[in-house]
């Protein structure tokens, strides 16, 4: 016999106040070759800031990559690689120009 539960789990209370922003960021189409090149502009290809803070040759500290802390980094991270697509399948661009 299997019985279930008519809680909800805890997983499914939890507030999510960007909840909005991701749909919507997830939602984006990109359609204008404008659009799509100034999303690869705005969003780097790599995670960027990722340090070790050194003194006198030893590590004292460590800056973690900046992408870690954005919580809608995984969002951005889709829009760019749909922007990407956009202009490589629909445009014919070359996708090396985008890779920095």
């Amino acid at each position: 016999m299997h019985v279930t539960s008519s809680k909800p789990s805890g997983h499914n209370l939890r507030l999510d106040p960007l909840r909005p922003l991701r749909q919507w960021l997830n939602q984006l189409t990109v359609q204008r070759p404008w659009l799509a090149r100034l999303i690869l502009r705005l969003i780097p290809a790599q995670c960027p800031f990722e340090r070790d803070i050194r003194i006198l040759g030893r590590v004292v500290g460590h800056i973690p990559p900046l992408c870690k802390l954005n919580p809608i980094y995984d969002e951005l991270v889709y829009l760019r690689f749909r922007a990407l697509c956009y202009l490589v399948d629909d445009c014919g661009e070359d996708p090396i120009r985008y890779a920095r």
